[in-house]
């Protein structure tokens, strides 16, 4: 068996197509512009900057508590089988010995509530990346830093 699995999951995006996003190390919150993969129109990067505080991190480590709490949750069927799988396997082949999967096993991850993304906050563009908009709180906008240079700008 394969020790990683990987759960689809969706997660919503406001009225203007912005995904939330919290920062790793200011922990304030934002909104970048959701892309499809493979859009031609997005900037390839390593890392993004915060346009709250302008510190780098890594493309894996913008989630909110909520979304990790929800994404987790979501998975909690497919934990469930790769868990009966792995027992499974575990015991095939075993001469004298025979497995009988138990159909009402669970971890009972409690499966979240939808999460709602509400129509918050202001949409500004970088000079030098206007094809990255971002949405910011509005006490934010007078000083902000691009989310793919991070230089800072004044919207």
């Amino acid at each position: 068996m394969d020790d990683e699995i990987q759960v689809p999951v969706s997660l919503p995006l406001d009225s203007d197509g912005f995904l939330r996003r919290e920062c790793p190390t200011c922990e304030q919150e934002f909104k970048w512009f959701s892309r499809a993969e493979g859009d031609d129109e997005a900037e390839p990067v390593s890392q993004y900057f915060c346009p709250l505080c302008g510190v780098a991190a890594g493309l894996g480590e913008w989630w909110t508590p909520a979304q990790l709490e929800y994404g987790f949750g979501s998975a909690g069927g497919a934990i469930d089988q790769a868990m009966q799988d792995a027992v499974a396997d575990a015991f095939k082949g075993i001469k004298g010995m025979k497995f009988k999967p138990n159909a009402s096993f669970s971890l009972d991850i409690e499966t979240p509530e939808p999460l709602v993304e509400p129509d918050d906050m202001v949409i500004v563009e970088p000079p030098c990346h206007p094809n990255e908009p971002l949405k910011v709180p509005e006490a934010s906008t007078e000083r902000a830093f691009c989310l793919i240079c991070g230089a800072e700008f004044a919207a």
